[in-house]
């Protein structure tokens, strides 16, 4: 048989495959297709018959434990149901500073570390033109990040490329000491201060910060700075519903009452009262919890997008900060499919079966582009010619999740009707709730993160920060006896 006869069999295979599972989604969520949906039969088949069902009392009780305030880490709740306590109010005055933002700057730098960041960004990145960075848009300003690192190369460039640009800052640090954040606030607030003056400087410099106490607080109220508060009862890792992503999120231009709308259904539809089956939260806890006593250490956050490449950087840091404690913990990684196919695909496919794979599917994408026809066709690509090149994405989508199942790697599947501000709304609370289960289930408490302060502790020493002489001295003499 010749090659290209058998090239077309496996396409129409993988084809009626895609088709049956399309059809099966639709008939099994024909009552919520306004919503995300879990497909979790590809990782419950690596279990034992009922496992998943049997975590049903754990995943009960552990969302119990979240409503009635006994779980662990129970002072950082506020997240739960911020979605619903979410005023119109409240929206309106973070757009009202958002819009003096954009009406005043070209370009508006987000100053903030992990969660105070990382939402933002991942919300940003999905919605918003892969190229905005190259072009000059007169509708938004373009937003920048930085606080993050302690890159001088990149803090350099930074302030040499805002240095002909009308530039705004969004600090947004609870205690203001941060050092990455505090560091790279203290140079922009001054650039921001010489190129327009102190005066003006201070309608586009908006802190997002403690209600009371820190030296972000005490520099708002000194300088006059609009500012927003963190609740005390949210982590970062929890606070991309707060001014910490919505302010950012409304300075690019996005809808934040539609983002919030979507978290606030999908904060309804994975409730205590939503029986197990139907709660897509209360099962993705279950079966990771399932898989990681089976042995499978490892999730892999999958996707199919480039624009959903910070989203995966934000379950990493929810993920892993509120579950790897005690010794315990899935480790959570990502990949950008199919670029990393040609890198980390040989991995996946045969290495060590320690890992399981949830992949966010994005159902129908915003724009529409059809292949070509080519006279010549030298790359013997015709055969796709008119067919959309999401079609092609979505089988080298089901291609690649047989061949993992196949290889031995369980895998979950999240579907997203559309890249829009209500579905990743939904998104956002889905994995906030279903983090919050996952880790009571888990035996840790999902909402410290002690082992953050060792670096600090070491690097505050070295640095001979005041206050550290002791730490300062017992380091050094430690190096230099090694």
């Amino acid at each position: 048989m010749d090659i290209r006869d058998t090239d077309k069999i496996a396409r129409e295979q993988l084809k009626r495959a895609f088709q049956k599972e399309k059809t099966l989604t639709k008939t099994n969520t024909s009552k919520t297709m306004k919503n995300i949906t879990l497909d979790i039969s590809k990782a419950a088949q690596f279990l034992s018959e009922g496992a998943v069902k049997s975590f049903e009392p754990q995943v009960k009780a552990a969302q119990a434990a979240l409503e009635d305030g006994t779980s662990p880490g129970n002072d950082f709740l506020g997240w739960l149901h911020l979605p619903t306590e979410i005023t119109p109010e409240f929206l309106d005055e973070v757009q009202a500073t958002a819009d003096v933002l954009r009406a005043n700057c070209e370009a508006v730098v987000v100053a903030g570390i992990g969660g105070s960041y990382l939402g933002a960004r991942a919300v940003i990145e999905a919605l918003g033109n892969s190229f905005a960075w190259l072009r000059r848009d007169e509708k938004n300003p373009t937003i920048l990040f930085a606080g993050n690192n302690i890159g001088e190369d990149y803090l350099s460039e930074l302030t040499e490329y805002l240095a002909d640009k009308k530039f705004g800052v969004i600090n947004i640090s609870k205690s203001g000491t941060t050092t990455e954040t505090a560091l790279t606030f203290r140079l922009l607030k001054k650039q921001c201060e010489a190129q327009r003056g102190k005066e003006e400087a201070k309608k586009v410099i908006v802190a997002v910060t403690d209600a009371k106490r820190g030296a972000a607080r005490t520099c708002a109220d000194k300088e006059g700075y609009k500012s927003f508060i963190i609740p005390d009862n949210v982590g970062g890792r929890f606070s991309v519903l707060t001014p910490v992503g919505l302010l950012p999120i409304a300075c690019a231009g996005f809808d934040i009452r539609q983002l919030v709308a979507g978290a606030q259904d999908m904060e309804k539809c994975c409730a205590q009262d939503v029986p197990f089956e139907q709660n897509i939260a209360a099962q993705y806890a279950a079966v990771r919890n399932g898989l990681y006593q089976a042995g499978k250490k490892i999730e892999i956050m999958v996707n199919y997008q480039p624009k959903l490449h910070f989203m995966s950087e934000w379950w990493k840091q929810l993920y892993g900060e509120s579950e790897g404690k005690d010794k315990k913990g899935i480790f959570p990684a990502s990949v950008d499919f199919t670029t990393d196919l040609h890198s980390m695909g040989q991995w996946i496919q045969d290495g060590e079966r320690t890992i399981f794979e949830t992949v966010i599917s994005i159902e129908e994408p915003n724009r529409k582009l059809l292949f070509p026809e080519d006279e010549e066709n030298l790359d013997g690509l015709n055969f796709l010619a008119g067919k959309r090149v999401d079609e092609v994405n979505k089988m080298a989508e089901l291609g690649t999740r047989l061949a993992h199942v196949d290889g031995g790697v369980p895998n979950i599947r999240i579907s997203v009707p559309k890249l829009n501000e209500y579905y990743i709304g939904q998104l956002i609370y889905f994995f906030e709730i279903a983090c919050g289960i996952s880790g009571n289930v888990l035996g840790v408490n999902p909402f410290n993160q002690p082992g953050v302060e060792a670096y600090k502790k070491n690097m505050f020493a070295l640095l001979d920060k005041p206050g550290y002489e002791a730490e300062s001295k017992a380091i050094k003499e430690r190096l230099a006896a090694e």
